[in-house]
């Protein structure tokens, strides 16, 4: 896209006179490869206006796309310790964590919120893939359980948005151990009789796909979201099988009965009040 940086780029430098011109105004979309000024990518949920692509987004952004006029209130989560195993690799284990912490200004890959989702109370936990692709460790379960002992506590629904390359491998078993711990957990939410709802967004590999990501209520996709547990070529290795186009992706899951539904990110709030309320009227029915 020459003509932006030899025309357009020019163009504006002349209308502000020699002020510079901020680099993120615009951003190329990596599926069709079009040029996107950022305020209209904002405006869209950061979905392509030319082919839909859902580009992916931050935790701060999910939360106030999804919360009624955008306002929630964050809990503080857990603490854990830094370095059960004290790993290393290349590097230390607490300089990657420091490292991520810097990065992404926030202490894990997981924040939960609390407010108001189609008029009805909610608990919004979301994966930040950011932190470290997402993975899970100790942190991720400490904050899952304290998701759901918040949303039954409040007597609301809990919404789980997804994006992680799975386990954490610098914790080992710590970090296998919160697959069990937090099923038990959402569990508790079940057995409360509240709704649990899995919005699935790219990527959910792993171990997290492996447990709370395929055990809910409901399961929702963005469009084009990679579901999977192993990679597309660890499994043609092993069954030694060209494998369908697409198989991983969220259209695929859904048509053969993997996923509930595939829903555009900017309808995805109002879908999710919907949703809630409908469940919480059948609860509220049957309880009666």
């Amino acid at each position: 896209m020459s003509w932006l940086t030899e025309y357009v780029r020019p163009r504006i430098r002349t209308l502000l006179g020699r002020r510079e011109v901020p680099d993120n105004l615009w951003l190329q979309c990596p599926a069709c490869q079009q040029m996107i000024f950022h305020t209209e990518l904002e405006r869209n949920c950061k979905v392509c206006p030319q082919c839909g692509h859902h580009l992916r987004a931050s935790v701060d952004e999910r939360l106030r796309w999804t919360f009624d006029e955008g306002q929630f209130t964050r809990i503080e989560l857990p603490k854990v310790p830094a370095d059960p195993l004290r790993f290393r690799d290349s590097q230390r284990y607490t300089d990657r964590l420091r490292a991520a912490r810097d990065a992404t200004h926030r202490d894990d890959a997981l924040a939960v919120a609390h407010g108001m989702v189609g008029g009805q109370r909610a608990v919004v936990a979301v994966m930040d893939f950011a932190f470290m692709a997402g993975s899970m460790g100790a942190a991720v379960g400490e904050g899952l359980v304290a998701a759901a002992k918040l949303a039954v506590l409040q007597e609301a629904p809990l919404i789980v948005f997804t994006a992680s390359g799975g386990a954490r491998m610098q914790e080992g078993t710590v970090s296998l151990m919160q697959m069990p711990r937090s099923v038990i957990a959402l569990e508790t939410v079940k057995e409360a009789g509240l709704p649990y709802i899995v919005v699935l967004t790219d990527p959910t590999t792993g171990g997290v796909s492996a447990s709370f990501a395929m055990l809910g209520d409901l399961h929702i996709a963005e469009p084009g979201a990679l579901i999977g547990f192993a990679g597309a070529r660890v499994i043609e290795q092993t069954v030694r099988e060209k494998l369908p186009e697409g198989f991983q992706r969220a259209e695929y899951l859904h048509e053969h009965g993997m996923v509930d539904m595939v829903v555009k990110r900017t309808e995805l709030a109002a879908m999710l009040g919907r949703l809630i309320t409908l469940l919480r009227v059948k609860d509220l029915a049957e309880a009666a």
